[in-house]
């Protein structure tokens, strides 16, 4: 194939689309649900997660999650390098099941929250939040 200006600016553009996309839930995500779930099915409701829809600076991205009668909560950044971000455990003496921290993000992507519920069950909640300037690396 030749290289001329037409066809350099065709690369270019499709390079920013594929890169401008939302990344996808990595190896890593996957096997992190799976060793915290046991494999166990994860159901809907239950738990809230909420997450900025657009994050200015993805060095500091709050979040907050709650799960009235959860045992622990996990929170994964699915795009990040390392997505695991935090688990929270709750005791029998736990005031209320939740939490609030500001988390960083490379870039835009989903968030996920699965709680592990007093029954053995599991719920999740997710957001996407679109940053517009990356924290881990981006």
């Amino acid at each position: 194939m030749e290289l001329t200006r037409r066809n350099a600016i065709l690369m270019g553009a499709g390079a920013f689309v594929a890169f401008g996309l939302p990344m996808p839930a990595s190896a890593a995500g996957e096997e992190a649900i799976a060793a915290f779930t046991g494999g166990a099915d994860v159901g809907e409701g239950g738990i809230t997660l909420t997450a900025p829809e657009i994050a200015e600076n993805g060095n500091t991205v709050p979040i907050e999650v709650s799960a009235p009668g959860a045992a622990s909560i996990m929170v994964l950044a699915l795009g990040n390098p390392t997505p695991g971000v935090a688990t929270f455990n709750f005791g029998p003496l736990a005031a209320a099941q939740a939490a609030s921290t500001r988390i960083r993000l490379a870039g835009t992507q989903d968030v996920v929250a699965i709680a592990k519920m007093q029954d053995g069950t599991f719920v999740q909640a997710s957001s996407t939040v679109k940053v517009t300037i990356g924290g881990c690396g981006g």
